[in-house]
């Protein structure tokens, strides 16, 4: 099989425009200060980091999100968030990149997730969690059932991105499914949770870590992850799975045969945060513009391959990924 042509991937990219996709999921707020380490505390054996810059941006599926429409796609959000100043900032990061926040559910007592990044020359210090992984109140989750009954008749596709925070309860995943496959509308899933609850997907990412929980299996070689696959095929027979792998890239499997390695780009590392983000977005815009599940991960090999390449939650432009596409389409060389 060869390699896909550099030149057909720039036109699958150029054809993110006619997407439109839904996520749903576990938003959050991203911040990160910013400083350098000059001396250790006389108090305690800790540095002391002197903060020169700080950032908010959207993360999780936000960052979904905030991906999809860097890479020239629209996207809604069906998330939730608390009563709080975090959640205000989120709704404003948001509709600064043309999203209508209006699919945030505010809980009230609940928190918005917040992440907090003490990040002194470019090494990552200490991280700050505000958060609550207890699962969503009922009316909560009918409030988001009711937005994506909404959304569903004018998308092309549904992103399900669980960070297990509560808010993707198996019964609102299965509530989702059951609307989506109904509407015809295909659903990609990072996953988190039980695997029966998303019968019905046609795409499935896991890294090597979540498909040895989703499996039930340890995963030690290449032979081990595709037995880890076909467990998880029996339970979803009609699903394609890419599971991710750091800097070995992506395994790709379709049908039912085993799977296929697609190699990443070489590149210097500043920040694996948010790649995985960047590549389920990927995935699903090249997949419903048209693109084969190999071509989909080659795409997404290289929008994550710009993405690790910069510090904190970030994001990859058509202009930067049609830049490696020639490196990421050689990188997956002749395949078998």
């Amino acid at each position: 099989m060869a390699a896909p042509d550099p030149d057909r991937l720039a036109a699958l990219l150029e054809g993110f425009a006619a997407v439109k996709l839904l996520v749903v999921g576990d938003a959050m707020l991203d911040e990160h200060l910013w400083g350098e380490v000059e001396r250790v505390s006389p108090e305690a054996p800790v540095p002391v980091v002197r903060v020169h810059s700080e950032s908010l941006d959207p993360g999780g599926a936000a960052n979904v999100v905030r991906n999809v429409v860097a890479l020239g796609g629209r996207c809604s959000l069906a998330a939730v968030v608390g009563d709080d100043e975090a959640g205000l900032r989120l709704a404003e990061h948001l509709g600064g990149i043309g999203v209508d926040p209006k699919g945030l559910v505010v809980e009230p007592g609940r928190p918005t997730t917040h992440k907090t990044r003490v990040i002194a020359r470019s090494q990552h210090v200490v991280r700050f969690d505000r958060e609550s992984e207890e699962p969503i109140a009922r009316s909560t989750a009918r409030a988001l059932l009711r937005y994506v009954d909404a959304e569903l008749p004018g998308v092309d596709g549904v992103i399900l991105e669980d960070y297990g925070k509560g808010i993707l309860t198996p019964a609102l995943v299965r509530q989702v499914m059951r609307r989506a496959v109904a509407a015809g509308v295909p659903v990609a899933v990072d996953p988190k949770g039980e695997l029966g609850s998303y019968r019905g997907a046609s795409l499935l990412k896991p890294n090597v870590r979540e498909a040895e929980a989703l499996a039930g299996l340890r995963v030690r070689s290449p032979e081990d992850l595709d037995r880890a696959v076909d467990r998880m095929r029996r339970r979803l027979p009609a699903c394609a799975f890419v599971v991710t792998r750091g800097a070995e890239g992506m395994r790709i499997y379709e049908g039912g045969g085993r799977g296929t390695d697609v190699h990443t780009v070489a590149r210097e590392v500043f920040d694996v945060q948010g790649a995985g983000d960047t590549t389920i977005a990927t995935l699903a815009l090249a997949l419903r513009a048209g693109a084969s599940l190999l071509e989909a991960a080659v795409l997404a090999n290289a929008a994550a391959g710009v993405v690790v390449g910069k510090m904190g939650t970030a994001v990859a432009r058509p202009e930067e990924v049609r830049d490696l596409l020639p490196a990421a389409a050689e990188a997956t060389g002749e395949l078998p």
